[in-house]
C-alpha cells in the first residue's frame, strides 16, 4: 500500500513514518504550514524544517497552507491528501496520533471521504515504551517548545536521552502531564532517524521564554552525511 504520512517535524510523525516503511510503501511527507501558532490540529514550531527531513528520507513533500482557524484547518489537510493522492497515488495516511480523539476522529473522517486508510500506528501505544524506543533505536529528538509547568528554559534545545526521560518520567508522575507530551505540554523536532540517509546539523537558533512557555527556533541548519 502506498502511505502518505503526516508530519510535523516532530517524533511522533516521524517515528510513525519509520514504522510505515517496516511494513509498507511510503509514498511522501505531507505537511501543512499553519499560520496560527495555537492550531489545534496543527504542529508549528519549526514545521519549515519538514523539506529537510523529507530529504534526509529521500522521500517527496507535499506541503499546503493554512490560516490555522478552528475545524476550517479540516479543508487545507484535506486540500493536501487531494494533492498527494493525485500526484503520489497515496492509498492511506498515516498519523502520528497517541491520545488525541479531536485529531484522530478528523483525520479518519477526511480519509473516509476519500476512500484512503487511516493507519495510527501509535494509537494508545504504552507512553513510556515508545519514548525507551526513541533513544534505543537512535533517534534525535530535540525539545523544540515547552508550554506548561514545570518545563523551564534549560528544556529548550535538550535532546531527549535517557536522563531527559527520567525526568519526564518524574514530571509525569508528579506534575499529572502526558510523558510523550500529547496533551501540548512540549513539542519536538526530530534531527536524524534510523531510515534517515543524512542527519540535520543546526547551526543557528534562538529560544524564547516566559512564565514556563518557550520555543527554539531552528534558524540555520544543513544536512551532513551520518
Amino acid at each position: 500500500m502506498r502511505l502518505g504520512v503526516l508530519c510535523s517535524g516532530g517524533k511522533d510523525s516521524i517515528y510513525s513514518c519509520g514504522m510505515a516503511k517496516e511494513r509498507e510503501e511510503v509514498a511522501c511527507l505531507i505537511t501543512v504550514h499553519a499560520e496560527n501558532e495555537e492550531s489545534y490540529l496543527f504542529h508549528t514550531p519549526n514545521v519549515c524544517l519538514v523539506r529537510l527531513q523529507a530529504e534526509a528520507a529521500d522521500l517527496p513533500l507535499v506541503e499546503t497552507e493554512s490560516a490555522g482557524i478552528k475545524e476550517e484547518e479540516l479543508v487545507d489537510l484535506g486540500r493536501a491528501l487531494d494533492i498527494a493522492a493525485e500526484c503520489h497515488g497515496i492509498e492511506g495516511v498515516v498519523t502520528g496520533a497517541i491520545l488525541s480523539v479531536y485529531q484522530a476522529s478528523r483525520i479518519q473522517r477526511l480519509c473516509r471521504e476519500r476512500s484512503l486508510w487511516c493507519l495510527n500506528p501509535l494509537w494508545y501505544t504504552s507512553q513510556e515504551d515508545y519514548m525507551q524506543a526513541l533513544i534505543y533505536q537512535g533517534y534525535e529528538v530535540l525539545i523544540s517548545g515547552v508550554f506548561s509547568a514545570p518545563f523551564d528554559a534549560a528544556w529548550l534545545g535538550r535532546r531527549i536521552d535517557a536522563r531527559a526521560l527520567a525526568e519526564l518520567k518524574e514530571y509525569a508522575r508528579k506534575y499529572r502531564i502526558t510523558l510523550t507530551g500529547e496533551g501540548g505540554e512540549y513539542e519536538t523536532f526530530v534531527a536524524d532517524a534510523p531510515f534517515f540517509r543524512k542527519r540535520i546539523e543546526i547551526v543557528a537558533a534562538e529560544a524564547t521564554y516566559h512564565n514556563f512557555r518557550g520555543l527554539f527556533r531552528i534558524t540555520g541548519a544543513r544536512l551532513v552525511d551520518k
